[in-house]
């Protein structure tokens, strides 16, 4: 695997993530708890790294520089002009087809689309979504309600169907995830 990426872009894209991150946080599963952006950054390209050595990735430079760099336009000010500036555009049109947009306001709606989008692009980009959405099906957020977890979990279903022939590690450890998933539903259940 020597020379399957360049270690300069992987620097520099963390580094941007990491400022353009900063400050942000999400909710961990305590009650209170809190955890920095950039966790869910490093988690996600964890996911992409172990899917390159366990299944056929053609360009893993895309892969991993996506992976760092999924939620730079929809969550942070670093434009898509400077991404693609820094990146270039197979890396800014992966990071766009991950970015939901907004100006379709109906949440599945966005999903669906960027799907679409995202089935457009080479399969790495498919791998980073997978990916994503493994990182986020670990414990949720305490604050969730049961009908949050319900439709996080049928969302990600719809993410395996459409994207598992991307790449058969992380489809195949997607699944396992959503199976996982319905403990913290059935939790949910049992404290009412």
């Amino acid at each position: 695997m020597k020379n399957a990426w360049s270690i300069d872009k992987l620097q520099d894209a963390w580094q941007l993530a990491s400022r353009f991150h900063k400050g942000q946080e999400y909710g961990g599963p305590g009650k209170g708890e809190y955890f920095e952006y950039i966790n869910h950054v490093g988690s996600v390209t964890f996911e992409v790294l172990h899917a390159i050595f366990h299944d056929s990735v053609d360009n893993p430079d895309l892969a991993i520089q996506c992976a760092i760099l999924h939620d730079t336009i929809e969550d942070t000010d670093f434009s898509e002009k400077e991404l693609e500036k820094h990146f270039g555009a197979t890396v800014t049109q992966g990071v766009l087809a991950l970015t939901k947009n907004d100006d379709l306001g109906d949440k599945v709606v966005k999903m669906k689309d960027s799907l679409h989008r995202i089935k457009q692009q080479p399969k790495e980009i498919w791998a980073v979504k997978m990916a994503d959405r493994i990182v986020n099906l670990s414990e949720p957020p305490f604050y969730w309600k049961k009908e949050k977890k319900v439709a996080y979990q049928k969302e990600a279903r719809l993410i395996w169907e459409e994207l598992k022939a991307g790449n058969d590690y992380l489809a195949n450890r997607l699944a396992q995830k959503i199976e996982q998933y319905s403990q913290y539903i059935d939790q949910s259940r049992a404290s009412k």
